[in-house]
C-alpha cells in the first residue's frame, strides 16, 4: 500500500499548489499593486496555470481506484451528487448570497478568492462526473470499447485545452469539431450496459439523480455566464469560455446517460450476453454426445468463462490423478504468476474454494504487484473428486459480482457432470460390454434423480421412480426459488438405454440453466420464466443436440405456496390429476401442449400454454408417467385415466405417501405378474390441509 499511496499524496500535493498558484495570479491580475506587488501577470500565465490545474486534478482522478463497486450504479450517482456536486452547488450559493448581501463585494480581492475557489470545485466536480461517467460506459464493455473511451478521452481533453489559448478558430470549423466530438461521446453513451441490470426503483432513481446532476451543471453555467461580464476583473476571456464548454459537455452527456436511462438502449446487448451463456452451457452438454475428448470440455468451459466474464488473463489448472498428468490452459497470463496466485490462496487456506477479490493492490496480493485489479477463483469439484480450480483476472478494480460468481458456478457445475458424464462413457467403451455400460449409464440416471424431496411446512410430496430396463428415459426434479416458490419439472425421453439418459442429464442442464435469476427483471415476479417461456426456450435448446426421431414430453409447475396459487406447462406430457377439496371431486387438467424436439423452428411457441391454478388446502396433485396408465394385465387391457382417478378418489384424504402406496398397491395388483413394458414415474402433492400463515 505504501507503494501506491506515494503518487496519490504527490497528486493531491501537486492539486493544492497548483490551485494556490492559479489564486495568487488571479489576485495579482484583477488587483494589481496588491501585497506591494506592482507587476501584473500577463493573461498567458492565468490560461497557462489553468490549463495545468485542469490536467493535474483529471490526472488525480484517473489514478484513484475504480468508483464501481460492483453492479453498485445507484451508490455511485449518489456519491457524485452528494459529494463535489454537493460541495460546489453549496459554494456557488453562498457567493451569489455575499453578492446580494454585500454589494461592494464585487470586485474585491474576497470576490476574487470566491471565484477561483468555485473554478477549482467545478473543475474537480467535472473530473469526478467524467470518471463517473467513464465507469458506468465501461462496465462490461469490450476491449475495443476501451480503446475508444481512450481516444475520446485524449480528444475532448485536448479541444477543450485548446479553449484556452487566445486564438479563436472559424465559428464553422469549430462548430464542426465539437460536433463531431458530441456524436462520438453520444456513441459512446449508446453502448452503456449497466441501464439494463436495473430493476424499475433503482432506474427511477438513476433518473432522479441524473436529472440533479443535470441542474448542477445548469447552475455552473448560470454562474459563469452571470460573472462573464464583470470577468475582465478576474481573469482573462479564454478562460470563461473554456469553462462555460466544459460546462456544457458535461451536461450534454448527463443528458445523454438520462436518455440511455429512460429508453433502456443496450438492453439488447445483455439479452444476447444472456442466450450467449446459455448456449455455452449446451454446448457443453453436447460434446458427450458426439463422444469429444475430456480435453474439449475442458476448453469449451474455459473459452466460455473467459467470454462470459470478460475476463483479460485466466488459467485452468486440473489437478493430477493417479491415472491422469496435471492439466493447465492459460490465456494472457504467465505460468509464474498464476502459481503466485495459488501459493497466497493456499496460505489462507482458500484453495479450493469459491473466492473473488475485486482490489488486489492490498492485502498479501499487493505485495505481488499483479497487473491486475480484480480476481475470481472457481473450483471445479464434485462429490468424489476435487478436479481443480479456475482462476479469472481483470486489470479494473471492482470487476466481478455475484452474478459473475453465480454464472461462473452453473458453468463449472454443468463442466463436472460432462466430465463425469464423459469418464464415465469411456470406460464403459473401454469394457466393450453392453451391459457394463447400462449399468454406468444406470448410474448417471440415478445421480440425476433428487434423493432428497423438498421438505416445507405447506406441501407433502411423495415420490416412486421405476424404470423398465437398467437404463430410463423418465425423469423429474425441483428447484427452490425465492418467495417460497417451488419448481416441479417431470418428463419422459423417447427411448431407452445410454442414448435416453443422456438426454435427461442434457434436460436437466437445460432446466437448471433457464431457470437462474433474471437481471434484467422489472419486478421480483419477472426474474424467473414461466413455464410455457421455459418451454420455448428448451424447445431451441434441444432442437440442436436432439436426434431427429427423437423427442421429450415434459410438464413444468412454478407452485406458489404462500399466495396458494400454481402455473404450469404442459409440453405433451400426461394430463395431470387434480383432487379439488372445496368442490370434493377429482378431475384432469385438460390443456394442450407439443412434445419437445418435433417442432424445431420459433412457431413451436403457439402450441404451449400456461394454465394459472389457485389451490386449497387438502387439494392433492398426481403427477405421473405414461408407465403408469399404460401398465397392462394379463388380458393386456391398460391401467387407465379412469382408474388412477377413481384411486385418488378413495385415498384423497390420506397423507401423500399413503396416496401413493394406495395407487401403487392397485397398480402392482393389476399388472400382477406382467412384465414392465415402461417406465413408471409418480409424483403426489398435497397442500397441507392447515397452512402457516403468510409471512412466516
Amino acid at each position: 500500500m505504501a507503494v501506491l499511496r506515494k503518487p496519490f499524496s504527490l497528486l493531491s500535493v501537486a492539486v493544492l499548489l497548483s490551485w494556490l498558484a492559479l489564486l495568487a495570479a488571479a489576485l495579482l491580475y484583477a488587483h494589481p499593486g496588491l501585497g506591494g506587488v506592482t507587476i501584473s501577470p500577463p493573461a498567458g500565465l492565468i490560461l497557462i496555470l489553468q490549463a495545468l490545474f485542469t490536467a493535474v486534478v483529471f490526472l488525480y482522478e484517473r489514478k484513484l481506484p475504480e468508483r464501481l463497486r460492483g453492479v453498485d450504479f445507484i451508490g455511485l450517482l449518489q456519491r457524485l451528487l452528494l459529494g463535489p456536486a454537493l460541495l460546489a452547488v453549496a459554494s456557488v450559493g453562498l457567493h451569489q448570497l455575499l453578492l446580494v448581501v454585500l454589494p461592494g463585494m464585487a470586485g474585491s480581492v474576497l470576490h476574487t478568492i470566491f471565484y477561483t475557489l468555485n473554478v477549482a470545485l467545478f473543475v474537480g466536480l467535472l473530473a469526478r462526473t467524467n470518471y463517473a461517467w467513464r465507469a458506468l460506459v465501461l462496465f462490461r464493455g469490450s476491449e475495443r470499447l476501451r480503446r475508444q473511451w481512450v481516444a475520446f478521452e485524449v480528444l475532448l481533453g485536448a479541444i477543450l485545452l485548446l479553449r484556452l489559448l487566445p486564438y479563436a478558430p472559424p465559428i464553422g470549423l469549430s462548430a464542426a469539431v465539437l460536433g463531431v466530438l458530441a456524436a462520438f461521446g453520444a456513441y459512446l453513451s449508446g453502448r452503456q450496459k449497466w441501464v439494463a441490470y436495473l430493476n424499475r426503483r433503482q432506474k427511477m432513481e438513476a433518473v432522479l439523480l441524473q436529472l440533479a446532476i443535470i441542474g448542477v451543471m445548469s447552475i455552473f453555467v448560470a454562474y459563469f455566464l452571470y460573472t462573464k461580464p464583470a470577468f475582465r476583473l478576474v481573469g482573462p476571456a479564454p478562460q470563461n469560455a473554456f469553462l462555460l464548454l466544459n460546462a456544457f459537455f458535461a451536461g450534454f452527456y448527463a443528458l445523454m446517460g438520462l436518455l440511455i436511462t429512460l429508453f433502456n438502449l443496450p438492453t439488447a446487448g445483455v439479452f444476447e450476453q444472456k442466450r450467449e451463456e446459455i448456449l455455452s452451457m449446451q454446448r457443453l452438454t453436447q460434446l458427450i454426445q458426439r463422444g469429444q475428448t475430456t480435453a474439449e470440455v475442458y476448453q469449451m468451459f474455459f473459452d466460455s468463462a473467459i467470454q462470459t466474464t470478460s475476463a483479460d488473463a485466466a488459467w485452468l489448472h486440473i489437478e493430477a490423478t493417479d491415472e491422469e498428468d496435471h492439466y493447465d490452459l492459460y490465456y494472457q497470463l504467465p505460468a509464474h504468476q498464476g502459481s503466485t496466485i495459488r501459493s497466497t490462496l493456499a496460505e489462507f487456506n482458500l484453495g479450493n474454494l469459491e473466492y473473488f477479490n475485486n482490489d488486489l493492490s492490498g492485502g498479501s496480493f499487493g505485495r505481488l504487484q499483479l497487473p491486475f485489479g480484480s480476481l475470481m477463483v472457481m473450483p471445479l469439484s464434485s462429490s468424489k473428486r476435487q478436479y481443480g480450480n479456475i482462476y479469472l483476472l481483470q486489470e479494473l478494480t471492482q470487476a466481478f459480482d455475484r452474478e459473475s460468481l453465480s454464472i461462473l458456478q452453473t458453468f463449472a457445475s454443468q463442466t463436472v457432470l460432462s466430465i463425469e458424464n464423459l469418464q464415465l462413457i469411456q470406460a464403459s467403451m473401454r469394457t466393450q460390454r453392453v451391459q457394463d455400460e447400462l449399468k454406468i449409464a444406470s448410474a448417471v440416471q440415478d445421480s440425476l434423480i433428487p434423493k432428497n424431496l423438498p421438505i416445507d411446512n405447506w406441501f407433502e410430496i411423495s415420490s416412486y421412480a421405476v424404470a423398465a430396463t437398467e437404463v430410463g428415459g423418465d425423469f423429474y426434479d425441483f428447484l427452490h426459488l425465492p418467495g417460497r416458490r417451488l419448481a416441479v419439472l417431470i418428463g419422459d425421453v423417447s427411448g431407452k438405454g445410454v442414448t435416453a439418459a443422456f438426454h435427461v442429464a442434457q434436460m436437466k442442464g437445460i432446466f437448471h440453466a433457464l431457470m437462474q435469476e433474471n437481471p434484467l427483471a422489472r419486478n421480483e415476479r419477472e426474474k424467473y420464466p414461466v413455464p410455457s417461456q421455459f418451454m420455448t426456450q428448451a424447445n431451441d435448446a434441444l432442437g440442436r443436440c436432439l436426434e431427429k426421431s427423437a423427442f421429450i414430453t415434459a410438464s413444468l409447475y412454478i407452485i406458489d405456496y404462500e399466495h396458494g396459487g400454481f402455473v404450469f406447462a404442459r409440453a405433451g406430457h400426461c394430463h395431470t390429476l387434480y383432487y379439488h377439496s372445496i368442490k370434493e371431486e377429482v378431475s384432469y387438467f385438460q390443456t394442450p401442449g407439443l412434445g419437445l424436439g418435433i417442432i424445431r423452428h420459433d412457431g413451436y411457441e403457439k402450441h404451449i400454454k400456461n394454465q394459472f391454478y389457485d389451490y386449497n388446502p387438502g387439494d392433492v396433485m398426481v403427477i405421473y408417467t405414461d408407465g403408469i396408465v399404460e401398465a397392462r394385465n394379463a388380458a393386456q387391457d391398460e391401467y387407465g385415466e379412469e382408474r388412477l382417478q377413481q384411486m385418488l378418489e378413495n385415498s384423497y384424504y390420506l397423507d401423500a405417501d399413503h396416496i401413493k402406496a394406495h395407487i401403487l398397491a392397485d397398480l402392482h395388483e393389476f399388472t400382477k405378474g406382467q412384465p414392465m413394458h415402461d417406465d413408471q414415474t409418480l409424483l403426489v402433492i398435497k397442500f397441507r390441509s392447515a397452512q402457516p400463515e403468510a409471512g412466516l
